[in-house]
């Protein structure tokens, strides 16, 4: 199969850009990856976005940022799997390089949650779940991960703290990422302390919506130029997975068969088993969710994927180091971005280049995008060469 290797990589500071629009977060990201990347020319431009249509009343994406961008006439689209809009991405462009009839293709994802504020925000949001049955209840995605953690802990017999560190290792790893949303350590008592959100769920347990951009440069590793001095890296393994869009009509509701699949089939490709990866960025959209993949993927039994918080197993020096850069909860939540992110940061992990975040020795990240509560899961496997 076609080696895909990660040319570039750009990202913007996450938080909120009042100030600046759409187009122009996109392409402060696109022009750091194309000048990263040597300047190699894209032929296929992929953009992840999620909710553009409802929060920025902009559909059309992926030619508005080639029109931006100077790149008029090369192929561009827009992907849309909700959370895992940028996994998705990712895997299109993946496709695209390793089928051979793309060269060099760009990867943006970039989402803007300040073009709406209150409630209008909630309600786009509500969008990724099933319309009919959850969304017309008034169901939004964090009653749902509110549900769902109620539920685990009540099976799991887990302690009213025993999602907190998740937290504290995201906000940890967040202060030395100069593109996180929040770069400050917190303690356990400020975890206990936290206002609720929606019972068990507290503020520390979810991360915060925020605008940003990220991109990515994929080509073949024979056509990098002659001078091309970044480290190697490249996607070993890719694989997508859905479910149920509803969860009422999941078998097991605690079990995402979604990050299962997905993960087995991209390990599978890349020829590694679990033991081999060196770390994981997981889709901490909610801390539920980040235990839930523990589970899924492996790296700890059901019922005990709280555990490794619990325990420091997630830390940079644990077991398997998760949320690397500080995740979603500390670099907050860009939408269509997030997963573009997670690339991001997993190839400055494998470049060698995350400084005070450095995972020693690293060779193989697992990347995880959700889509909803596991509707969709997106895996890659990036791979030091």
């Amino acid at each position: 199969m076609t080696e895909v290797v990660i040319a570039g990589i750009g990202q913007t500071e996450v938080g909120e850009h009042w100030d600046i629009g759409l187009r122009e977060l996109a392409f402060d990201a696109i022009q750091d990856a194309l000048k990263d990347a040597g300047g190699l020319k894209p032929q296929a431009l992929f953009v992840s976005n999620m909710l553009a249509p409802n929060l920025s009343h902009q559909a059309h994406v992926g030619a508005l940022l080639a029109d931006y961008a100077g790149l008029n006439g090369i192929e561009a689209i827009t992907v849309e799997a909700a959370g895992a809009s940028g996994g998705a991405a990712l895997r299109q462009g993946y496709l695209a390089i390793a089928s051979g009839f793309v060269d060099v293709a760009l990867i943006v994802g970039v989402e803007k949650f300040t073009d709406k504020i209150g409630a209008g925000v909630d309600e786009a949001l509500a969008t990724t779940s099933d319309s009919d049955f959850e969304a017309v209840q008034g169901m939004t995605p964090s009653s749902q991960a509110a549900l769902l953690m109620k539920r685990y802990m009540h099976e799991n017999n887990v302690p009213a703290n025993g999602f907190a560190g998740f937290a504290l290792t995201a906000h940890a790893n967040g202060v030395a990422n100069k593109n996180a949303m929040f770069r400050k350590a917190i303690k356990a008592e400020t975890y206990a302390k936290a206002e609720m959100v929606s019972d068990p769920i507290n503020m520390f347990d979810m991360a915060p919506n925020a605008d940003g951009a990220a991109a990515l440069v994929l080509t073949r590793r024979d056509l990098l130029p002659s001078d091309f001095k970044n480290p190697l890296v490249k996607i070993s393994g890719s694989a997508a997975s859905s479910d149920t869009l509803a969860l009422h009509d999941r078998k097991d509701m605690l079990y995402f068969d979604t990050a299962q699949i997905s993960a087995g089939k991209a390990m599978k490709q890349a020829g590694v088993v679990l033991d081999q990866i060196n770390f994981f960025e997981y889709h901490d959209m909610f801390s539920i969710f980040a235990a839930l993949q523990l589970e899924a993927v492996g790296f700890a039994i059901k019922g005990k994927g709280w555990k490794l918080a619990e325990d420091g197993s997630i830390g940079l020096k644990g077991k398997i180091p998760c949320a690397t850069m500080g995740g979603m909860k500390a670099r907050g939540f860009s939408g269509g971005a997030a997963g573009v992110y997670q690339a991001v940061e997993a190839a400055t992990q494998l470049r060698g280049q995350a400084e005070a975040n450095q995972v020693a020795d690293a060779k193989y990240g697992l990347i995880q995008s959700l889509g909803g509560p596991g509707s969709t899961a997106v895996s890659h496997i990036l791979q030091r060469i």
